[in-house]
């Protein structure tokens, strides 16, 4: 399942990033955060791959 804008895209790279170990879990925030603790590596990669161009930069939560 793909990301629908390009703020899930990022903060899902940045949990990856730390997932992998390249960057340190405390250096995540927020939905990075959250996404980290919740998702596996996997969901996480298909969560940050694919085009931006196209979304929008976030979606409302209603």
């Amino acid at each position: 399942m793909p990301a629908k804008s390009k703020a899930q895209q990022k903060a899902a790279g940045a949990a990856l990033s730390a997932k992998r170990g390249e960057t340190r879990t405390s250096d995540l925030k927020g939905a990075s955060k959250s996404m980290y603790d919740s998702m596996d590596e996997k969901e996480l990669e298909e969560f940050a791959t694919g085009d931006r161009k196209g979304k929008p930069d976030h979606i409302s939560k209603s």
